[in-house]
């Protein structure tokens, strides 16, 4: 038995794991080890935490399966070897992902939806692009994600994703390039460890539709399925998130969101400014009670992930052929 991994779990949420995910509390070690195991058969790439509790929010993300489990364990570490760039100075104090979470990139919302879901919310319109490449909103979405990926219950119930274009421009849409489009999606659907049960696009012009029939050629069948256009459409929204999960601004029965909120969660009071993260890509200490369970006394670990310190320089993934040319 392994119910020391995650002893805080509700009973709903372990019968939830049980028949969602094939999780087995009795088959947890050898589940673990197994994929552990096939570590050998890529020394191409360095596996920099391989404990029992981060293989087991993979295993999750991938019902079990062991092979599809082990794959997405290898992207994940593969990803973040292609991309070091990125991943220098990841930390929640780093001056541009500080600026793309104060912008509200992305937003948390502290209710779940009705599948125990953590909502995450984009208003696309507030991208500044002077403040803010969309490398660095990338990151502090990474970032976000590392932080409420250890919540044992987020790992089951998963995440839930609201992008409101309203007000998004022509001349923003048009910074948008296949490349880091592609880098997006390279880093959220291929290799992170989150479940996501819906994408959901309101008030999208009509060049996002075309953006939309772009980049779909990258989207795996599942993703496809979960991406919901409703456009000015609320009614469809609230179809599948009930609208006591919502923010005013969608309609819902909850007070306007405060943009500033999750990234004052993660500067709060259990963030050490002094801590040094130089060699270290990983999420800080936030209360459990921003990832959908526990209490105060219960804190998440930070994921002891380390990468080799680079001197590469950003590369300018921003300046490729864009999806939409202003004449």
């Amino acid at each position: 038995m392994m119910n020391h991994v995650h002893p805080g779990l509700s009973s709903e949420t372990t019968e939830k794991a049980r028949l969602e995910l094939n999780e087995n509390p009795d088959t947890l070690h050898q589940d673990i080890q197994q994929v552990r195991d096939m570590i050998v058969t890529r020394p191409d790439i360095g596996f920099l935490r391989t404990d029992d509790e981060f293989i087991l929010r993979f295993l999750r993300a991938r019902k079990f399966d062991h092979m599809e489990t082990f794959r997405l364990l290898a992207q994940y570490f593969q990803f973040r070897q292609q991309n070091l760039d990125m991943f220098q100075s990841f930390k929640v104090d780093d001056p541009s992902i500080k600026r793309a979470l104060m912008d509200g990139f992305p937003g948390v919302l502290e209710t779940p939806d009705q599948h125990g879901r953590k909502i995450l919310i984009l208003f696309a319109s507030n991208w500044d692009q002077s403040r803010n490449s969309f490398i660095d909103i990338l990151r502090a979405i990474l970032l976000s994600l590392e932080v409420l990926i250890e919540s044992p219950e987020l790992q089951i119930n998963g995440f839930t994703l609201i992008i409101d274009w309203s007000n998004f421009s022509f001349k923003q849409a048009s910074k948008l390039t296949p490349n880091i489009l592609k880098l997006a999606i390279e880093g959220l659907q291929d290799s992170f460890p989150a479940r996501f049960g819906g994408i959901h696009f309101v008030n999208q012009p009509w060049y996002i539709h075309a953006m939309y029939t772009i980049i779909k050629p990258f989207l795996k069948d599942k993703t496809r399925k979960r991406i919901f256009l409703h456009g000015n459409n609320l009614n469809s929204l609230h179809q599948l998130i009930q609208p006591e999960c919502l923010p005013s601004e969608f309609g819902g029965t909850l007070p306007p969101y405060d943009m500033g909120m999750w990234a004052r969660t993660l500067l709060g009071p259990d963030y050490n400014d002094e801590t040094e993260y130089t060699l270290t890509y990983d999420a800080l200490h936030v209360r459990e009670s921003c990832g959908g369970g526990g209490g105060d006394k219960d804190m998440m670990k930070r994921s002891q992930s380390t990468v080799e310190a680079a001197a590469l320089r950003q590369m300018d993934r921003e300046t490729s052929t864009p999806l939409l040319a202003l004449d």
